[in-house]
């Protein structure tokens, strides 16, 4: 996927080699906008997919993701520009002509068919034979791991079979590509981990074209080739998931994606390796930071790490995690460390010595 968006920063090494590349854009959007009266859901949306790429579009309510995803399916119009598929104008064709998978948060099943016929519907709408049917409907109900729930209906089965159904249904009749919104969570967070990985695995093995929309961050780093991060109708910017979350260019993507502090005026010097763009500030994530006793002796790569003194605000224990809330100078500072047996827990109030590596600070737009 390439995305050309107006911005004072240079495109990245993955973008760069995705113009390159010799694989053709399956999807484009071409300056595509869309307006609900004097409302701009969508603006200027210019996006290329490449065939086989897992992409999710992610971003807070009213971002624009999901009415990018409805232009795509075919479900709204857009006000301006144009969309292609395998380069041909799909702008002012109907949904029921787009050849796609769609799977929606809510699974759309339908209540009154047993799974086996849930399958079966899209195949028998294309008028492919019986027997053939049959066969693809066994098949894939032994690759999501339902092979003895064919007879069952719907309301039989669980959110997380539910789901299974309802993206083997949109799988069946090997569609050029799969649009999910939001496919994952109307699940539990244990459900939605397993589901996660089912979903990577589907997509290793058919290799579909993947759109999909969600503001869940953990859903989309864990899915994604590239992610694209949606703002008030336009993309804030585009890269892989590790790119994205360790070089976000703005402060928005930087709080967006995970958490991050952003020293902004901290009433201390902030020391990097690297020279400051104009215009931005300085910000380091959470679990890059070591809080310590003040005198507890300094690490080995010492010359390579700024030390300044904080004070414990709050300890919040989260399983495997501990989270402290830290004042530093101006700053309320968040820092994650694993919980290990043995290691010292400071407490509200407590003083401690905090470092961590200058190569590690980023500099993003305000």
């Amino acid at each position: 996927m390439t995305l050309h968006i107006k911005s004072t920063t240079l495109p990245t090494a993955e973008e760069e080699a995705l113009e390159k590349s010799r694989v053709p854009a399956q999807i484009e959007f071409c300056s595509v906008t869309k307006m609900y009266g004097a409302v701009a859901a969508v603006k200027d949306l210019s996006l290329k997919v490449r065939r086989g790429e897992f992409l999710t579009i992610l971003g807070p309510s009213g971002s624009g993701k999901t009415t990018a995803l409805m232009l795509l399916a075919g479900f709204v119009a857009p006000s301006k520009g144009d969309i292609l598929i395998a380069g041909k104008s799909v702008a002012s064709v109907p949904s029921y002509r787009r050849d796609q998978g769609i799977v929606f948060q809510s699974y759309a099943l339908f209540p009154h068919l047993t799974v086996r016929r849930n399958l079966e519907f899209p195949l028998e709408m294309r008028g492919i034979k019986a027997a053939e049917r049959a066969q693809r409907v066994e098949r894939m109900l032994e690759r999501v791991h339902l092979q003895d729930f064919g007879s069952r209906m719907p309301s039989q089965l669980s959110g997380g079979q539910q789901q299974r159904v309802a993206l083997a249904r949109a799988l069946i009749a090997d569609p050029p590509f799969l649009l999910l919104d939001e496919p994952l969570g109307a699940l539990d967070r244990n459900l939605r981990e397993q589901m996660q990985i089912e979903m990577k695995s589907l997509h290793k093995e058919f290799g579909i074209t993947t759109i999909c929309v969600t503001h869940d961050q953990e859903e989309a780093l864990t899915l994604s080739d590239r992610i694209v991060v949606m703002r008030a109708g336009r993309i804030e910017q585009t890269d892989t998931p590790e790119a994205l979350y360790d070089r976000p260019a703005t402060c928005f993507v930087a709080k967006f994606l995970g958490e991050a502090n952003i020293l902004e005026n901290p009433g201390f010097k902030v020391e990097s390796d690297a020279t400051p763009p104009s215009g931005t500030v300085p910000m380091i994530r959470p679990e890059r930071i070591f809080v310590a006793a003040t005198a507890a002796p300094k690490r080995a790569d010492a010359d390579q790490r700024q030390f300044v003194t904080g004070i414990v605000e709050d300890m919040i224990y989260c399983g495997p995690l501990r989270k402290y809330h830290l004042r530093a100078g101006n700053n309320l500072l968040v820092v994650r460390e694993h919980a290990a047996s043995g290691q010292q827990v400071f407490r509200p109030g407590d003083e401690v010595r905090l470092d961590w590596l200058r190569s590690d600070v980023r500099f993003v737009a305000a």
